[in-house]
């Protein structure tokens, strides 16, 4: 997979805040994570989309 596949770079990635701080969330699993958590669902953001298909067009 890509080096950008992690949780951070997804469309499904938020930050939320709460009482004890900031918790890092997947909108569509429903359940904290870590920004360099990886999973199958991951769907890239557009400027990584961008950043990936640039990266290609170099090799």
């Amino acid at each position: 997979m890509s080096r950008y596949h992690c949780c951070a770079t997804c469309t499904h990635f938020q930050i939320k805040k709460s009482p004890n701080g900031m918790i890092s969330m997947c909108k569509r699993l429903g359940f904290e994570t870590k920004t360099d958590y990886q999973f199958d669902c991951w769907v890239p953001r557009e400027d990584i989309k961008r950043k990936m298909e640039k990266e290609s067009e170099n090799y």
